[in-house]
C-alpha cells in the first residue's frame, strides 16, 4: 500500500471513530487546533489544570504537548500527563516551541522529550536547539534555519529517543531514526498564519489515536 492510499483511509477510520484528543497547548493556539481537530473529524479538548490531567488522559485515545504557554504549573501538568500516557499505552506528541529561544524554554522541552513522546513535530531552529546542536538559533517561536538543515539532526534524535521526529518547513521531513521521508505540500501563505504549526501537531496525534 502507498502512502497516500494509507493516508486516506486512516483519516476515513479517524472520521468513524472521531477519537478525543487531549491538548495542553498554548493560548495563541487553542482556537486553531480546536478548529482542525474538529475539520477532520477528531474531538478536541483543552485540559491544563495538574489536577485533572492525568484522570483526562485516561479517557482521551491520545494527548499533544505544545510548550508555546510556560509557567511552572503548566510544566507540572505537561509531565504529568506525558507520564499517564506513557502508563496508559497512549500515545503523545511533543512540540517543543520556541526552544533555543531561551534557557528555560530549552530546558522544559529536553525534559519533556525524555518522557517518552511517540512523536516529536518542530521546526527546524527547534529540533536542533533540542538536540543540542551547535549554531543552533530561533527568532522567538520562528525558526531561522531550512528544514534540510535539521535532517540528519532529527533522524539521530529520533535514534536516540526511541521516537518518530517531524521537521516541518517549506519541505517537511519526518524520520523514525533510520528511514528519512519529504514531504512538499506546504505553501508559502502558511507562514503568515499563526499556529498553522501547533495545528499540525494536534493532527499528527489524532492519526496516532486511530
Amino acid at each position: 500500500m502507498d502512502h497516500a492510499t494509507a493516508a486516506w483511509e486512516t483519516l476515513a477510520r479517524l472520521r468513524r471513530e472521531a477519537p478525543l484528543i487531549h491538548n495542553i497547548t498554548n493560548y495563541v493556539a487553542m482556537d486553531v487546533t480546536a478548529n482542525a481537530l474538529l475539520a477532520i473529524g477528531a474531538s478536541p479538548a483543552m485540559v491544563h489544570a495538574v489536577q485533572e490531567v492525568r484522570d483526562f488522559v485516561g479517557i482521551a485515545r491520545a494527548l499533544v504537548v505544545n510548550i508555546g504557554t510556560l509557567s511552572p504549573e503548566w510544566v507540572r501538568a505537561m509531565a504529568a500527563a506525558a507520564d499517564a500516557a506513557v502508563d496508559a499505552g497512549k500515545p503523545w506528541v511533543l512540540d517543543p516551541v520556541g526552544a533555543g529561544a531561551t534557557p528555560y524554554r530549552t530546558a522544559v522541552a529536553r525534559e519533556l522529550s525524555r518522557r517518552g513522546p511517540a512523536v516529536i513535530r518542530g521546526n527546524a531552529s527547534e529540533i536542533l536547539a533540542l538536540a543540542g546542536s551547535a549554531g543552533a538559533a530561533t527568532k522567538g517561536v520562528d525558526s531561522v534555519h531550512a528544514s534540510e538543515h535539521a535532517r540528519e539532526v532529527a533522524r539521530e534524535l529520533a535514534r536516540n529517543l526511541g521516537c518518530v521526529v517531524a521537521v516541518t518547513g517549506a519541505v517537511d521531513y519526518v524520520t523514525d531514526g533510520e528511514r528519512l521521508l519529504s514531504v512538499e505540500n506546504g505553501h508559502p501563505m502558511m507562514t503568515r498564519v499563526t499556529a498553522l504549526g501547533c495545528a499540525a501537531t494536534a493532527l499528527v496525534a489524532a492519526f496516532l489515536a486511530v
